[in-house]
């Protein structure tokens, strides 16, 4: 791992190539969870990342969710490749077999009906100075996702202010008239629900000089493992584990 400015982390580029591409390392790796092991581990970091925002809400999260298990929803977990330290976490959930998470709140717009989507919850990472580095990864894995199932629309969710980082990476608004919704699914607290054209990002982040472009589009991660489609699951969580409220003082950040 390399720095370009002090007290600040980079990935590695590799001398390497594929399709033309360049190859660059990671301090981590992001990958499905397919265990009870890492699933647990990705527990741990979302309860974490939400209990220092919104820990009424976070109770809830202290074990792993139904929708952890279901046919059209993954979970990524984000390690370091020095201690195998929990990083970050998101879920990606299709609508391929039933309805989005979002939609127990509100009735998409009929420019999104019809069409595959999928949704990005769940998001928190390690609020330390990689923290940021591990958030970029993770939306990264979730467009990989998204291009490798056919899917056209990825859909999040943010509370101010985080719906502003959505804004800087060209999401927008689908119900721009209603600003910020109450949504079951995050404890009825209020967010912007935001949409992102997978099928675009090219186009679009190279016609507005997107700083993220060559690392969403251009480079090669070999460390952002998404392969396989939703419905290969962890197993059902033992009755030995119940709760992951004892980690509620780490430091994670919630981002979605």
């Amino acid at each position: 791992m390399e720095t370009n400015r002090p007290g600040v982390l980079r990935a590695t580029p590799a001398f390497t190539s594929i399709a033309g591409q360049p190859t660059e390392r990671l301090p981590f790796t992001i990958r499905r969870v397919d265990n009870e092991a890492d699933l647990w581990k990705a527990v741990r970091v979302r309860h974490a990342a939400y209990h220092r925002h919104v820990p009424d809400f976070a109770r809830q999260l202290a074990r792993p969710e139904a929708s952890d298990f279901g046919d059209d929803a993954i979970v990524f977990l984000a390690e370091s490749k020095l201690d195998g330290t929990p990083l970050g976490t998101a879920r990606m959930q299709t609508n391929l077999h039933e309805p989005l998470h979002v939609e127990e709140s509100v009735a998409l717009p009929d420019w999104l009906r019809g069409q595959p989507l999928a949704e990005m919850s769940r998001l928190g990472v390690d609020n330390g100075r990689i923290g940021r580095m591990v958030k970029t990864a993770l939306l990264k894995a979730g467009v990989m996702y998204c291009q490798q199932n056919g899917i056209a629309w990825a859909l999040a969710t943010g509370r101010a202010p985080i719906d502003r980082q959505y804004e800087q990476l060209t999401f927008i608004d689908v119900f721009p008239e209603l600003g910020f919704v109450p949504l079951r699914h995050v404890g009825n607290i209020p967010h912007r629900v935001m949409a992102f054209d997978i099928t675009t990002i090219e186009a679009r982040w190279t016609a507005a000089q997107h700083p993220l472009l060559n690392f969403f589009c251009h480079i090669h991660h070999p460390d952002i493992d998404v392969s396989g489609r939703a419905g290969v699951r962890p197993p059902q969580p033992s009755a030995a584990r119940t709760s992951v409220a004892q980690h509620a003082s780490e430091q994670y950040e919630l981002v979605a």
